[in-house]
């Protein structure tokens, strides 16, 4: 967040049409300003000018030139602008960068509300993958479904279905699924804490007519907002 002090604004001119692996330099530069957490920047295009060889480019509804600049501008502290500068080079290319000292008297004020508080959190968990056919059926009821409702009925974080379209088995004989072929094999991915997967295999066995499970310890980095988790680690869970 910019605050009132002294602080440089960088102009970036690139020439309309200029690319950078295939991408418009001023969006590039744009999009990098912008995942880099730089505080604004604005894009300005030409609508008219000279160049070195003093012949005048102009831009109209009628005749639009590619050959005038577009200038990228935006406002930092030094520290920043410093980290920034040799990215900013490599991405700017064959264009131009000025920057000049400036003060920020009064800094701009978001009219939107804050973001919100994202929380990172790191533990120890399980991934349990269950192999089956789409065939399956569970009660009259594909088995998938049937295993993903009671994965959601005793409180496991998450599951994911996955549908192959690629491969091969014991027999090593290549099967390739089609759009709309129907009898692909299914993988069911769930992380949790070990004790709530464990609780989950005994009624896994129950449904399981044939297939694979796969069980493997997993580190998990959650990212989240508020307070909630997904996943209640060991050192999260509430006590007494």
């Amino acid at each position: 967040m910019q605050q009132p002090g002294k602080a440089l604004k960088v102009s970036i001119y690139v020439a309309d049409g200029s690319t950078h692996h295939g991408v418009a330099s001023a969006s590039a530069l744009l999009d990098f300003l912008f995942y880099r957490g730089v505080s604004g920047a604005t894009v300005f295009k030409g609508v008219a000018g000279f160049g070195a060889d003093h012949h005048l480019h102009t831009a109209s509804l009628v005749d639009v030139s590619d050959r005038l600049p577009i200038k990228v501008e935006f406002i930092e502290t030094p520290a920043t602008v410093e980290q920034l500068l040799p990215r900013l080079k490599e991405l700017c290319g064959t264009g131009m960068i000025e920057i000049q000292e400036t003060t920020i008297v009064k800094a701009a004020n978001s009219a939107s509300p804050p973001p919100p508080v994202h929380h990172k959190v790191e533990g120890k968990a399980k991934l349990l993958r269950i192999y089956i056919d789409e065939t399956d059926k569970w009660h009259d009821k594909s088995l998938h479904q049937a295993l993903v409702e009671a994965l959601r009925a005793n409180d496991i974080a998450g599951v994911t279905v996955y549908k192959a379209i690629l491969g091969y088995g014991s027999g090593k004989h290549v099967h390739q699924r089609h759009v709309f072929s129907t009898g692909a094999s299914l993988m069911l991915s769930v992380i949790d804490i070990e004790p709530k997967i464990r609780s989950f295999l005994p009624l896994l066995d129950k449904m399981m007519p044939n297939g694979l499970v796969v069980l493997s310890d997993v580190d998990v980095i959650t990212y989240r907002q508020g307070s909630a988790s997904p996943l209640a680690f060991p050192d999260e869970a509430p006590h007494a």
